[in-house]
């Protein structure tokens, strides 16, 4: 999932809403006004469906989506909502009385955008217990949707090349490395943000943002090696250069989709995750084959206070960095920060004295998922824009790229071994979020009792 990025909205949204009350004049005209109650149902519906759309394409999962539908639906008058949400659909069916309305659609563009989703959980909020009418929600819809990304393409580059400088110090680079994966994370970003908006291919868009990345990380160190002497560039850094790709919001939702047996939601979250990990992987490995810079398996250097105390300073600003990337306003950003940058130095000096990566990696996320609970809350933020970007600098990069590095050089034993640790760590960060949401929201503790049937 894109980071960062407004899936673009206006032009076909604006015309798919003109054709849709178009179609419902004519329908209007022909059928006559018996059949106001019903083209009414159509109306409010639409609304609905409209509402779980603009969740959907911020990067929300589908227990959120199908929250914000089921209260907006409520506060319409509808009497019944069901449902069913997966990466890139909804299928919704709206009862009223006697008559029902069953619609589908698709999302062909996802992306992430935190700003739209707090806006949208304060529309869904101020429903609550009380009723709207179509045309103040329709406008209130509309205010949400013509907002712009809150920060320009340049700016989010920025934030990307602050995070993966800050995730470059954290793999004990120097700050060679660290300023090379800062401008190349920065120039990676830009290009897939610009290359969004002209609506390319998202696989396509991913490739050749990971190829800028790691040409531009490799260019820097060359230069910098050749004017001072000193040899950079063979390292992790390099994986750090491309480490905001890593589509974390995907991976976070499809663990807590799968944690509620959502799994027509979860797979595909999880497929499309795999597939963006995937296709930069593929164009990392085949830069490093070529030119060279292939990392080798981190090695966490000693520290003493002052050095826990820079990692600190890293983590947070590396939380921050990906906060801003996604689009989170300052608040948000800050609070996520604050909320993953204790949990991941605690987290590397549990490494440090020998504890298992994916038990690090699990009480770590469970300490942000227990306290993006109470914080998220009282800045009016859903807890998922706080919690994924604290988690996502957790997140095994080398390792994942040593597997997929093993695969394409023939190495299968090495490829299975460093697949396996990537896979349970990150099986660790989400169990940490999932046990944390059961821990804190009674909806994901206790299924809801169903209605008997009549």
């Amino acid at each position: 999932m894109l980071a960062g990025v407004e899936a673009p909205r206006s032009d076909a949204a604006a015309g798919r809403r003109q054709v849709e009350r178009r179609i419902q004049r004519e329908i209007e005209e022909e059928l006559g006004a018996g059949y106001d109650d019903e083209l009414d149902l159509v109306h409010r519906s639409g609304l609905v469906l409209r509402v779980g759309r603009m969740s959907l394409a911020s990067g929300t999962g589908s227990y959120r989506v199908k929250n914000h539908m089921a209260n907006v639906a409520a506060a319409l008058g509808i009497e019944r909502h069901h449902a069913l949400v997966t990466l890139t659909e909804i299928t919704t069916t709206s009862h009223r009385g006697h008559s029902f309305r069953t619609e589908v659609t698709e999302l062909r563009e996802v992306g992430v955008n935190a700003d739209r989703l707090v806006r949208l959980q304060d529309l869904v909020g101020s429903l609550a217990g009380r009723s709207i009418e179509p045309a103040e929600l329709e406008r209130r819809l509309d205010a949400i949707e013509a907002r712009q990304p809150l920060y320009s393409w340049y700016l989010s580059g920025l934030f990307a090349g602050i995070a993966c400088g800050a995730f470059a110090f954290l793999l004990g680079e120097g700050w060679g490395e660290l300023i090379a994966a800062a401008v190349g994370a920065a120039l990676g970003q830009m290009t897939r943000r610009l290359m969004h908006h002209a609506r390319a291919n998202i696989i396509g868009t991913t490739m050749v943002a990971a190829l800028v990345a790691s040409l531009s990380y490799l260019a820097l160190t060359w230069i910098l090696g050749a004017t001072l002497g000193e040899a950079w560039g063979g390292s992790n850094g390099y994986i750090a250069a491309v480490l905001f790709l890593v589509p974390g919001f995907p991976l976070v939702t499809a663990a807590l989709d799968l944690a509620r047996l959502d799994i027509s939601a979860g797979v595909a979250r999880l497929t499309y995750a795999v597939m963006i990990v995937s296709a930069a992987a593929v164009v990392v490995w085949g830069i490093a084959h070529t030119l060279g810079g292939a990392p080798d398996p981190a090695v966490t250097p000693d520290h003493d206070l002052w050095g826990r105390l820079a990692q600190l300073v890293a983590s947070f600003a590396g939380v921050l960095g990906f906060a801003l990337m996604f689009n989170s306003p300052w608040r948000v950003a800050l609070t996520a920060a604050a909320v993953g940058a204790g949990p991941n130095v605690a987290r590397i000096l549990m490494v440090d004295s020998g504890t298992p990566p994916a038990v690090a990696a699990a009480s770590a996320a469970l300490v942000v998922g227990v306290v993006a609970a109470y914080v998220a809350p009282a800045i009016g933020s859903p807890r998922v824009i706080v919690s994924v970007p604290a988690v996502v600098i957790m997140v095994p990069g080398t390792t994942t790229y040593l597997a997929m590095s093993g695969l394409g050089d023939g190495a299968t034993s090495s490829a299975i071994a460093y697949g396996v640790q990537a896979c349970v760590v990150m099986l660790g960060i989400a169990i940490g979020l999932a046990v944390a949401r059961m821990l804190t929201d009674r909806e994901w503790g206790f299924e809801a009792r169903q209605p008997r049937a009549r």
